[in-house]
């Protein structure tokens, strides 16, 4: 049980950064960005090419950050913005012809082979007969600690309220004074930094390749929809429990149902090939029966 939460607490931190940024987004520019997973992907490219260029790693990562975020400040007013005046189903379209330019140059420029992070080897902590590494408590204490950060931000802040009255009603937010292009701007900027320090994190483990935003592409978007699009809270809610669907998937034993049926069976798993169906399904089932998400008051004030 202990290691079911623990495998379920990883994988919520894999989903809930990026998760958080592309809802973050969404609730002021108001369009589905497809191309945030690939930003994703982008700032794990970027933070093991400046590790292997010999900066230390902590400071690998957190440049990394700031250039991705530039690039999707970048990519705001240079492309969404110019496509968002057609209406949010154009600008989507134009975020997943984004998405694709942004594999393919990397692609072109670091090739198709997994790039590893060259990170010292620690024996795991024991939790019983749970096991967890050194690393993944890092990623879970860097996750836990942005997350706690935004959320004050969010709640406690001058910033935070301008931020949510801007999501809620942008034209009686301009009206109020409040700089909605400028808040707009920055959201831009740190949902791209936000991307990058998950993609990063992810990577440490998996390594950076280029399908490290499509297998992402799927879950966050569950995660968000889930929780409410435009609410990042929510969305982070939403990682958790795609991140507990996902773990149960791969390790419930279906050896009894089988042995029910009459076959000779012993332990019974699901394929990790199966994680991407219990994300469709969960997907499924919220858009029939929740389309505006768990939080769906929140969703519709905000």
């Amino acid at each position: 049980m202990i290691q079911f939460l623990i495998d379920a607490l990883l994988r919520a931190s894999d989903l809930a950064l990026i998760a958080l940024g592309l809802s973050m987004l969404y609730g002021l520019v108001k369009f589905p960005n497809i191309a945030h997973v690939q930003i994703a992907m982008l700032g794990a490219y970027l933070s093991f090419a400046l590790r292997a260029a010999g900066l230390p790693l902590p400071a690998a990562i957190a440049l990394s950050c700031a250039v991705t975020g530039g690039a999707a400040l970048l990519l705001h007013l240079g492309v969404f913005r110019r496509l968002l005046r057609a209406g949010p189903a154009i600008t989507m379209i134009g975020s997943l012809a984004v998405a694709m330019l942004i594999v393919a140059a990397t692609q072109g420029l670091a090739g198709s082979f997994p790039r590893m992070f060259n990170l010292p080897v620690s024996a795991p902590w024991m939790l019983g007969e749970a096991r967890i590494t050194p690393l993944q408590v890092t990623t879970l204490s860097i996750s836990a600690a942005v997350l706690a950060v935004f959320t004050w931000l969010l709640f406690r802040t001058r910033l935070g309220r301008a931020l949510r009255a801007l999501s809620s009603n942008p034209a009686l937010a301009a009206a109020s004074g409040l700089n909605a292009e400028g808040l707009t701007r920055g959201v831009a900027f740190a949902s791209g930094a936000i991307a990058a320090l998950g993609g990063s994190l992810l990577a440490l483990s998996t390594g950076a390749h280029v399908n490290l935003g499509h297998d992402l592409l799927l879950p966050v978007f569950a995660a968000a929809i889930l929780g409410g699009l435009g609410n990042p809270m929510g969305a982070v809610a939403g990682a958790l429990l795609i991140a507990v669907t996902e773990t149960a998937v791969t390790n419930i034993d279906f050896g009894p149902l089988w042995r029910l049926a009459g076959a000779d069976a012993g332990m019974v798993f699901m394929p990790v090939s199966y994680i991407g169906a219990a994300s469709f399904l969960i997907l499924l089932l919220a858009l029939l029966f929740k389309p505006y998400g768990l939080f769906d008051r929140e969703v519709r004030r905000v």
